[in-house]
C-alpha cells in the first residue's frame, strides 16, 4: 500500500496501515478555528443595558449585508469537522495501545469537562456572593454571558461521549450514516416549523453536530478526492445553504441576532449541515497552500504550535477577560457607543488588545495545567 502524494495512506477498513500521526494541518485548523471565535467574541460583543442587566448583542443586526460574513466566521461547524477526525486518530493510537473505547472515551470528556465545570462553578459562586453582598440584581445576568460560551464545550462533550455509538455506526454503515443525520435533522426543522414543537429542535444538538463530527470521519478520503472534492463539497455546500436561506424559511446569519424569527445555531438548523460542507471543501482547497506555509515559514510554524498549546484555556478564559476589560474600559471612557458607527468599526483592530491583556493573566493563574506542553 503506497502513499498518497497528501502523506495519508489509502484508507482500508480494519486495517492497520491506517495513519496514526497526527495532522498538522487538522491541528492548525482547531486552533485557528478557536482563535477566530475568540476574535469574534472580544472585537464584535455590545453590551445593552436593560432593566434585568447586560444583554448582548452584535453588529449584524445594525449593518446591512454583514450577515454573509458568518458563513465564514461562524466556525464551530468546522471545529467539530477536524475533532472528528481528531478522535478518531487519537482513538485508533489507544487502540494499537490496547486501550478500550470506554477509557478512551472517558479520557477525552475529563480533559474538557473539569476546567469548564470549574470555570462556571467559580463564575456561579461569585455571582451568588457579589449578588448578596451588594444587593445587585444584574449579576445573574452577567454571569450568564460570561459563561454561555460554554454551551460548546457541553455540546462537544455529548458528542464524545456518543463516540462509541458513532464509530459503531461509521464502520457498519459508512457515508449511508451521514444522508441519515441530514435526513433526520432535516425532519426535526419541518416537523419544529409547521406543528411549532420548538422543544424538538434540541434534537439537532445531536443530529446536526453529530452530523458535522461524523463527516470528520471521512477526512482522508476527501482529502485523497484532491482539489475535484473540495470544490465539489464547497460548491453542494453554498449551493445548498443560499437555497435554504432564500427560501425565506431560515435566517441568514449563522449566528443568533436580534429580531431574527430564530437562531440557526441555538438549536442548529439544517442550515449547519450545509455550512459545514461548504467549509469542510473550502479546507480541502486552502489545505495545499497551508501544509507548504507550515512546512516552509518558521512564522507559520511557530504561529501554529501556540495557538494550539493555548486555543483551549483562551477560549474558556476569554469571557472573563472579556468581562474585566470591559469593566476598565467603561471606567475609562472605552466601551461606550451601544451601535456600531464610523468610529466604533475604526476601533475594532485594537479592540482585540484590552481583552487580551485581560486574559493572559487569568490563564497564568488558573489555566496553566490546561496549556498543551
Amino acid at each position: 500500500m503506497t502513499a498518497t502524494e497528501d502523506g495519508l495512506a489509502p484508507r482500508a477498513e480494519g486495517s492497520a496501515t491506517q495513519p496514526l500521526t497526527r495532522d498538522s494541518f487538522i491541528d492548525f485548523v482547531r486552533g485557528f478555528s478557536l482563535l477566530v471565535v475568540v476574535a469574534w467574541h472580544w472585537c464584535f460583543t455590545i453590551i445593552l443595558w436593560r432593566k434585568d442587566g447586560p444583554h448582548a448583542t452584535n453588529p449584524i443586526g445594525f449593518t446591512d449585508g454583514m450577515w454573509t460574513a458568518t458563513w465564514l466566521l461562524q466556525v464551530m461547524p468546522l471545529f467539530f469537522y477536524v475533532g472528528g477526525f481528531s478522535n478518531l486518530l487519537a482513538w485508533r493510537r489507544k487502540q494499537s495501545a490496547g486501550a478500550s473505547v470506554v477509557a478512551f472515551v472517558w479520557g477525552r470528556v475529563k480533559r474538557l469537562a473539569v476546567p469548564a465545570l470549574a470555570l462556571a462553578g467559580t463564575w456561579v459562586v461569585l455571582g451568588v456572593l457579589a449578588g448578596n453582598a451588594f444587593d445587585v440584581e444584574w449579576v445573574k445576568r452577567g454571569v450568564i454571558l460570561v459563561i454561555s460560551p460554554l454551551w460548546f464545550i457541553a455540546a462537544y462533550l455529548v458528542i464524545i461521549a456518543l463516540f462509541p455509538v458513532f464509530l459503531w455506526l461509521h464502520n457498519r454503515y459508512d457515508a449511508v450514516v451521514l444522508v441519515w443525520l441530514a435526513g433526520l435533522a432535516w425532519l426535526v426543522d419541518v416537523t419544529r416549523f409547521k406543528h411549532g414543537t420548538t422543544g424538538l429542535g434540541f434534537a439537532n444538538m445531536i443530529l446536526v453536530w453529530g452530523f458535522c463530527h461524523q463527516l470528520g470521519f471521512f477526512y482522508e478520503r476527501i482529502v485523497q478526492g484532491g482539489r475535484r472534492m473540495g470544490w465539489l463539497l464547497a460548491s453542494a455546500g453554498i449551493l445548498s445553504l443560499s437555497a435554504l436561506v432564500y427560501s425565506d424559511t431560515y435566517p441568514g446569519s449563522m449566528v443568533g441576532v436580534p429580531g431574527d424569527k430564530f437562531s440557526n445555531m441555538g438549536p442548529p438548523t439544517l442550515c449547519i449541515v450545509a455550512l459545514v460542507i461548504f467549509q469542510a471543501g473550502i479546507a480541502t482547497l486552502l489545505r495545499p497552500w497551508v501544509l507548504e506555509r507550515l512546512k516552509e515559514s518558521q512564522r507559520w510554524a511557530q504561529f501554529s504550535e501556540t495557538i494550539n498549546r493555548f486555543s483551549m484555556p483562551l477560549f474558556l478564559f476569554h469571557t472573563t477577560g472579556l468581562a474585566v476589560a470591559l469593566y476598565i474600559g467603561s471606567r475609562l471612557g472605552f466601551y461606550t457607543k451601544r451601535q456600531p458607527d464610523l468610529r466604533w468599526w475604526a476601533f475594532r483592530p485594537v479592540s482585540f488588545v484590552g481583552p487580551l491583556l485581560c486574559t493572559m493573566p487569568v490563564i497564568y493563574l488558573f489555566g496553566r495545567r490546561w496549556v498543551k506542553t
